[in-house]
This record gives C-alpha cells, sequence and structure tokens, in this order.
C-alpha cells in the first residue's frame, strides 16, 4: 500500500537523521522540522483500523540513554521547552525536552524497522498503537517546539 510505503520511507529517513547527528550540519533542525508533519501524516493514515494497545519494546536502556545524551549534546541550549502546565520562572524548572522527545520517537520506529522485513504487518500495527499510547505525544511536542524555534530564528546554530 502507498501509505506504508510512506511510513516506512519516513520511519527510515527520521532514523537515519537522528543517527547521523553527530556528522549532520547545522541543517539537521531543518531537516528534522520538515520531516516531523511528513511523519505524522504517514502514520495517520495508517490507522485506518485501530490495533490492539500493545508496544514492542526493542530498545536496551543503555542504548536509549547513548542517543538521548548525543541528542542533548548537540541541542544544548534549544533542548529544554516549557510544558503548558510548567510555573516556574527560571529556566532550571523547564520540563520538555527534544533530546527525550527524538529519542522515544527514535526507538519506536526502529523497533518497527528491525522487524520490518521478518514481519511487515507487525511493525506497521506496531506503528500504529505505539504512536497512540506513547510517542504520538512526543512527536506533538517535538513539532511545537520546532515552531517555536523557528519562529525565534534560532533552528540553526
Amino acid at each position: 500500500m502507498k501509505s506504508d510505503n510512506e511510513m516506512i520511507e519516513v520511519a527510515t529517513a527520521f532514523c537515519r537523521l537522528i543517527e547521523s547527528v553527530d556528522e549532520a550540519d547545522s541543517s539537521w533542525l531543518h531537516q528534522l522540522a520538515g520531516l516531523l508533519p511528513r511523519l505524522h501524516a504517514a502514520v495517520d493514515a495508517l490507522r485506518g483500523h485501530d490495533a490492539d494497545p500493545f508496544c514492542l519494546v526493542n530498545t536496551d536502556l543503555d542504548t536509549r540513554f547513548e542517543i538521548y545524551s548525543r541528542l542533548r549534546d548537540q541541542l544544548g541550549t534549544k533542548d529544554s521547552y516549557w510544558m503548558e502546565f510548567d510555573v516556574a520562572l527560571d529556566g532550571q524548572s523547564m520540563t520538555g525536552s527534544l533530546a527525550d522527545d527524538l529519542t522515544d520517537i527514535y526507538c519506536d520506529l526502529k523497533t518497527g524497522l528491525s522487524i520490518l522485513d521478518e514481519e511487515p504487518n507487525l511493525a506497521l500495527d506496531n506503528w500504529r498503537s505505539s504512536y497512540k499510547i506513547h510517542w504520538g505525544q512526543h512527536l506533538v511536542d517535538a513539532s511545537r517546539h520546532l515552531y517555536e524555534l523557528d519562529t525565534r530564528k534560532q533552528l540553526s546554530s
């Protein structure tokens, strides 16, 4: 199906971008800002029927922490953002983290990609359900934060 192929293409592009952040030039956030709406549209197109609420977990915590740490280092001051319920006036109390959002999206997409060749339907079902119960909110939060950075002309280093 066309929607399946688009989801696979966008998931692959997202994971490759995250994996290459160390070598990426300063335009990686612009690329990411363009990729997230495509990812949202692709996963939405998969949601023709509700999958059972399950989520395969295939990332060890050491790997997840390494990805998060690398992204956080690359983002620097662009990582933290205010959540709507944050009330403190100091920057220390920001609870949103773009690195965390991207890491969670990456791990869920990578899990699907790791089983795609052997079990394509399971990979697609996992993306549908894990989006709904986990990384969908991260996608919305990351998109919102990237929009804020863009409006302040802070996407580039």
